[in-house]
């Protein structure tokens, strides 16, 4: 995603793909992607505009942000806009948040389950097929056609997607990437090859998105603007999880993931009451204890365009090397990016705020 202000901020209806206005005048412009989820916009208008505007009133108008070089930068749908002083705030988020408006009426997708031994990739695909096959309910999603080794459901326990239960389908999907070694997914929108429409897209990543960066940097004193904070605290460390999943009593299941490493033992205790396998319940134990070994780091920067790191050149799920140091401390350390948010009209020059976990949390799968 390559940043050049000015933007241009434009909508559509979601359904018949009418468009609606050309030239949006929205103040305060935020918004980006993120890494297995939507990825947010927000703004403000004053009333007067919004008046000029009636489509945002509308229950999931599309909303995309052009850059002046012709290039899409985000799309998604508008899902609230209310007053805010003397301004309306603009939220809205990108495709993959239309599947929180959405449940399996009819169950295992129309047809397309339960599932054995299936690849999460394909459900995914099937959950978004069956989706948009109903009436008034077609995006116009595209679903990338990769494939991975991740599978759900046994023989003795299909993965099911029964009508009668209240999981919406982007629960559904979030569930299927958010263990250990899962595929991950983003949202992209550019124009088509004639720009005449635009192609909203899901990108599935496997073994994983993004790759380990050795051409860029986040650093202090280089492209970070601002001091980050570097959480030091003990509170969430732990070299012992003990996790618990379904049943009850001595019957319930229980997992311990535990390492030696010099320091006073801690112990965290986590539950997952949906979680009915062993094989799971592990996987999910042993990502928790990974992460909780983590002491000291920071979950988001602040940067500008430069050539260690230029706008455009890092991608959702990089591995980046990151740098913080000011006069009470110093950081260094690999991080993964997460998502971000670019201010094309942020004071100074546009800035980029970007989430960020420790590298050394994420684990993937091999194909």
């Amino acid at each position: 995603m390559t940043v050049v202000p000015p933007v241009r901020v434009f909508t559509q209806n979601a359904l018949t793909g009418e468009w609606l206005s050309h030239a949006l005048p929205v103040t305060d412009l935020e918004y980006g992607p993120e890494l297995s989820g939507p990825g947010t916009l927000t703004g403000k208008i004053t009333p007067r505009l919004l008046s000029l505007h009636p489509e945002l009133a509308e229950p999931a108008t599309c909303i995309y942000v052009e850059s002046a070089a012709g290039q899409i930068q985000w799309g998604g749908l508008v899902w609230d806009v209310r007053a805010e002083g003397e301004d309306y705030a603009i939220e809205a988020a990108s495709w993959s948040s239309y599947l929180q408006k959405r449940w399996d009426i009819d169950g295992q997708h129309g047809g397309r389950g339960p599932y054995t031994y299936t690849d999460r990739c394909q459900i995914i695909r099937n959950i978004w097929a069956y989706a948009q096959s109903v009436a008034d309910g077609d995006l116009g999603v595209t679903v990338d056609a990769t494939t991975s080794t991740s599978t759900v459901g046994t023989p003795a326990e299909p993965f099911k997607s029964d009508w009668w239960d209240n999981t919406s389908l982007g629960d559904q999907v979030d569930s299927l990437v958010s263990d250990v070694a899962t595929p991950e997914y983003t949202c992209t929108t550019t124009w088509n090859a004639a720009k005449t429409g635009v192609v909203k897209r899901i990108r599935l990543g496997w073994p994983r998105l993004g790759a380990r960066r050795t051409d860029l940097t986040f650093a202090s004193g280089v492209n970070i603007v601002q001091d980050p904070t570097v959480a030091q605290a003990g509170d969430d460390y732990a070299q012992v999880v003990i996790g618990t999943g379904t049943g009850d009593g001595s019957a319930k299941l229980r997992k311990i993931a535990a390492v030696r490493n010099g320091r006073l033992r801690m112990e965290a205790r986590v539950d997952y009451p949906d979680v009915n396998g062993n094989d799971v319940l592990g996987a999910k134990v042993q990502r928790e204890l990974v992460w909780r070994q983590v002491l000291g780091s920071t979950d988001s920067i602040t940067i500008r365009d430069t050539p260690a790191a230029p706008f455009g050149a890092w991608q959702v799920g990089d591995d980046v090397y990151t740098r913080v140091y000011n006069s009470w401390l110093s950081w260094t350390g690999w991080c993964r990016v997460t998502g971000w948010t670019v201010k094309p009209a942020a004071q100074g020059g546009p800035t980029a705020t970007i989430s960020l976990k420790p590298s050394s949390m994420y684990q993937y799968g091999g194909v």
